[in-house]
């Protein structure tokens, strides 16, 4: 082969070469990008019950504390029963003969409205409570404004944790 030749092969070879770990490169860092999604969304969610938490509190406290989170339940009460039925109106509509888009949306939207109004209520009450609190029972309350939910994703017959049996 003449040296022109080696050249022109050794060039490609590189090419190639340097096209194949930026490929692998790129798999890589997506690959360790999925993980983490996927870590993250079947990280269970807090701890412990609100209950739970509560029980950690210093003792001259716990009561006042439950006291207080069942009172903001209560005022917020009201807020979270209209989300759910205009949720149920917004599905029976969609099902309907008598299906009307506008109105739907219109539904989905007040019942986003009413769960806000009574999530801000709960965490408002919940803020004006830690200002009442120790820190150390503050930092282990705190986990109640955890936007995950109250307890680990449950085992359904039904959703995707079903196909893993």
């Amino acid at each position: 082969m003449s040296p022109k030749t080696l050249k022109i092969a050794l060039a490609a070879s590189v090419a190639l070469n340097l096209f194949g770990i930026a490929t692998v490169g790129t798999i890589w860092v997506a690959h360790e990008r999925a993980e983490r999604r996927i870590e993250a969304q079947q990280r269970p969610a807090r701890t412990g019950s609100t209950m739970s938490l509560i029980g950690q509190l210093s003792p001259e406290v716990r009561q006042r504390v439950r006291q207080t989170l069942k009172a903001s339940a209560l005022a917020a009460k009201p807020d979270f029963e209209e989300a759910r039925s205009k949720r149920r109106a917004a599905i029976e509509l969609s099902a309907s003969p008598q299906f009307d888009p506008a109105r739907v949306r219109a539904l989905l939207g007040e019942s986003r409205a009413a769960e806000l109004r009574g999530r801000a209520r709960l965490e408002a009450d919940s803020v004006q409570l830690f200002g009442t609190l120790s820190p150390e029972d503050r930092a282990v309350l705190s986990q109640i404004l955890s936007r995950r939910g109250k307890t680990a994703p449950r085992d359904r017959q039904d959703g995707p944790q079903a196909d893993k049996k």
